[in-house]
C-alpha cells in the first residue's frame, strides 16, 4: 500500500493542467468539514439538552411519588412514612399537599401548583429549595413566626421568580390565594381564599417550576384547602435513581391496596423519548451534508481520472496493475475525506466547548432552560468520523473502478 498511498498523496499535491479540479478537491474538503462540524455542535446540544433536563427533572422533583389510587389524599400519614422509609433502596421521605391555585397581588393573578412542605424532609428529597434564600426556609419551618414585624397572623410562600415578576411581587408584599377547595352555598361553591407574605423567591433557570410552583408551610396548606391532617403525596428519594421503577412496586407493596407510585422517568417519558427521537433527525438530516461533499469527493475524482488518463496509461504499462490504480484513487477519496473530517472534528470541539464557555441564552417559556447547552462526547466524534470516512469511501467506488478500467493502448493511441 506504500506505492498507492504515495502516489495518491502525489497526485493531489501536484499542480492542475485544469485549476477547477483543484477548486472541487478543496470544495470537497470544506463541505466535509462543514457537515463533521455541524454534526458535532448539534449532538452536543441535543446531548446537553438531555443531560440539563435530566439533572434539573431528577434535582428539583423527588425519585418516587406515592399517592392514593382514588385521589383522596393519604391519612395517618406519619406513621406510614416511618414504615416506609425502611423499604431497600430508600434513603429519604417527604410529605406533601399540593393542589393549583389562583395567586394574586391587586388586579395581577397568577396560577400556580401550591405545595405544602416541611422544609428539612423536602430538603432531603429533592435540591429545589436550595435554591431558597435561608431566610424564607427559615420562615417556612412549621414553628417559626412571621418574619414581617406586626405580621404574625400572615403566612409566609415562596414563588418561582418568574411567578413573582409576572404578578408584580417583591419580598414582604402581600399576596392572595385563592383555592378552588370551597364552601357550598346557596349560590355555588364559595372559593377559600387566604392572605400570604412572600418572604422569598428561587430560581432554577427550569421554567416549568419557576412560572408555575410556590411552596407554603404544609399546615398552612392543610388550612387553606380546608384538609387536616392529610397529605396527597409523599415522596422518595433512592440511593439509586435508576431503580425507580422497582422501588416504586415495592413501595405500593408495603403501602397496601389503594395506593399508586409513579416516578420519573415515567413522569418525563415523553419529553425523553422526543429528546431521543430529535438526536435522531438531527443525525440524519445533518448527515446530508457530508453526502454532498461526498458527491463533490465523486466529481474530483472523476475529473481527476480524466485529466490523468494518459498518466494512468503509462503506469499500467510499466506494470502497475488494474487493482493498484483502483487503490491509488480509492485513497485520494479517502484522503479528502480523512482531511476534511479531522478539520470538522477539531471546528466542531472548539465551537462546542465556545458555546459551553460562553452560554447563549434562550427563551425558557419556549425551551424550558435559560441557555444553551452543549454536551460535546467523544464518543459521537468517533462516530461521526467513521460516519464521514465511510460516505467518502463509497464516493471513490465509480471513479476508482473507472481509472482501474482504463486500457493504455487506447489512452495513448493519441497521443
Amino acid at each position: 500500500m506504500r506505492f498507492e498511498l504515495f502516489v495518491a498523496a502525489r497526485y493531489l499535491r501536484a499542480k492542475r493542467r485544469q485549476a477547477v479540479v483543484g477548486v472541487v478537491t478543496g470544495i470537497s474538503v470544506a463541505g466535509v468539514a462543514a457537515g463533521v462540524a455541524a454534526l458535532i455542535i448539534a449532538l452536543a446540544i441535543t446531548n446537553g439538552m438531555q443531560r440539563d433536563l435530566q439533572d434539573r427533572l431528577v434535582d428539583t422533583s423527588s425519585h418516587v411519588q406515592l399517592m392514593r389510587v382514588a385521589g383522596d389524599g393519604i391519612r395517618d400519614w406519619q406513621p406510614l412514612i416511618e414504615r416506609l422509609r425502611h423499604t431497600p433502596h430508600v434513603v429519604a421521605a417527604s410529605a406533601e399537599l399540593n393542589d393549583p391555585v389562583m395567586v394574586a397581588h391587586g388586579a395581577r393573578p397568577g396560577f400556580a401548583l401550591l405545595v405544602g412542605v416541611l422544609p428539612d424532609a423536602e430538603h432531603s428529597v429533592s435540591a429545589l429549595l436550595n435554591n431558597v434564600p435561608p431566610d424564607a426556609i427559615a420562615a417556612l419551618q412549621p414553628d417559626a413566626a412571621s418574619s414581617a414585624p406586626g405580621n404574625a397572623a400572615v403566612p409566609p410562600i415562596v414563588l418561582g421568580k418568574d411567578l413573582a415578576d409576572s404578578i408584580g411581587v417583591v419580598p414582604g408584599d402581600s399576596i392572595k390565594v385563592v383555592s378552588p377547595q370551597g364552601e357550598l352555598t346557596p349560590i355555588g361553591v364559595e372559593p377559600q381564599y387566604m392572605p400570604f407574605r412572600l418572604v422569598g423567591t428561587y430560581h432554577t433557570g427550569f421554567y416549568q417550576y419557576d412560572f408555575a410552583w410556590g411552596y407554603i408551610r404544609l399546615a398552612d396548606a392543610q388550612r387553606l384547602f380546608d384538609e387536616p391532617d392529610l397529605v396527597s403525596v409523599i415522596s422518595f428519594k433512592l440511593d439509586d435513581l435508576n431503580r425507580a421503577a422497582e422501588v416504586g412496586r415495592a413501595l405500593e407493596r408495603a403501602a397496601g391496596k389503594g395506593f399508586q407510585a409513579t416516578n420519573w422517568m415515567e413522569q418525563n417519558k415523553e419529553l425523553f423519548r422526543a429528546l431521543r427521537l430529535e438526536r435522531i433527525v438531527t443525525f440524519i438530516v445533518i448527515t446530508l451534508i457530508v453526502i454532498v461533499a461526498a458527491l463533490n469527493i465523486l466529481i474530483a475524482l472523476t475529473m481527476m481520472v480524466m485529466e490523468k488518463t494518459r498518466d494512468i496509461a503509462v503506469l499500467m504499462s510499466f506494470g502497475v496493475a488494474p487493482g493498484q490504480v483502483h487503490r491509488i484513487f480509492m485513497l485520494q477519496g479517502v484522503l479528502i475525506g480523512v482531511a476534511g473530517t479531522v478539520l470538522g472534528v477539531i471546528l466542531g470541539y472548539i465551537a462546542s466547548w465556545a458555546g459551553a464557555h460562553y452560554r447563549i441564552p434562550l427563551s425558557p417559556d419556549v425551551y424550558s432552560i435559560d441557555t444553551l447547552p452543549f454536551a460535546p462526547r467523544a464518543l459521537d466524534g468517533v462516530i461521526v468520523a467513521a460516519v464521514s470516512i465511510g460516505i467518502s469511501l463509497l464516493a471513490t467506488l465509480y471513479p476508482s473502478h473507472t481509472a482501474s478500467r482504463i486500457l493504455p493502448a487506447e489512452a495513448l493511441r493519441y497521443e
